[in-house]
């Protein structure tokens, strides 16, 4: 299915109204992103200390 010359500008229209709110959302978009990039960022961090711990622990001299 093809857009026709008519649909294009009233799809333009229709973001060009909205504009603000697009921008919005994707801002909160991008907000929510950084936030989970965050926590599994944290989470990989914690494991990576969990393991360098046991990695102590497996080579300490007895």
């Amino acid at each position: 299915m093809s857009l026709d010359k008519k649909d294009i500008e009233l799809i333009e229209r229709v973001i060009y109204k909205n504009g603000d709110d697009i921008a919005m959302s994707i801002g909160r978009s991008f907000e929510r992103l950084e936030e989970r990039i965050d926590s599994a960022e944290s989470r990989i961090y914690g494991r990576l200390i969990e393991i360098e711990d046991k990695i102590d622990e497996l080579t300490q001299p007895d």
